[in-house]
């Protein structure tokens, strides 16, 4: 089946659900190209055996089911959303979110409310989610970042203890660009790994 549907579309985007290693240096033909990790954000990139990028989708539900359910109120928050989207994107992934109906067919107006609270977000944000690249940076303790270009889009979850390091970097604020004050505390200029840094170009958000 898989080879009568690349010999019509060589370039058809298939997930791996029909088995195989699609991590394998040679996966089998049916292994697909994408995969599709479920109600998890895998903790890293997915790379295969020689340390290619694998394109991933996390399908995550809005709630614990992928359909109507009569007691399935434990919804997500917008912020477990907005941190889940941010996840996937700096992980060189992408997230599939799944919204399920009530009794009638109809989008909850609780779900709807995540959503609007979501997209308002996006609407600020949506520079360092759209178009990004790997920032090939090891993941810091205070969220994940994006990069565009030159742009890096550092998305802080929760402060630190004590200052967050953006040394070497000028940063706005992309909701409206502001610009952030930058400088090495007195603290930390023994450290000379936080005292010296890049050129480049930083814009927070939010999340």
């Amino acid at each position: 089946m898989v080879e009568m549907i690349r010999s019509f579309q060589p370039d058809m985007i298939i997930d791996n659900r029909l088995g195989g290693n699609i991590i394998a240096v040679n996966p089998e033909i049916y292994a697909g190209n994408v995969y599709s990790p479920e109600q998890i954000v895998p903790p890293e990139d997915i790379l295969k055996e020689k340390g290619e990028q694998v394109p991933w989708e996390a399908c995550i539900t809005l709630n614990n089911h992928w359909g109507y359910h009569t007691h399935g109120k434990n919804y997500k928050s917008s912020k477990q959303v907005i941190r889940a989207l941010v996840e996937c994107v700096s992980k060189y992934g992408n997230l599939l979110l799944n919204v399920g109906p009530n009794a009638k067919g109809e989008i909850p107006k609780e779900l709807l409310e995540i959503l609007e609270a979501v997209g308002k977000w996006m609407k600020n944000n949506g520079e360092s989610i759209y178009g990004y690249s790997s920032a090939n940076l090891p993941k810091p303790e205070w969220g994940c970042n994006t990069q565009k270009g030159n742009f890096l889009y550092a998305h802080v979850y929760d402060p630190e203890t004590g200052p967050i390091n953006f040394s070497g970097l000028k940063a706005r604020l992309l909701a409206d660009g502001s610009e952030l004050h930058v400088q090495t505390p007195w603290t930390a200029e023994q450290y000379s790994d936080i005292a010296s840094g890049g050129h480049q170009l930083a814009r927070r958000t939010a999340a």
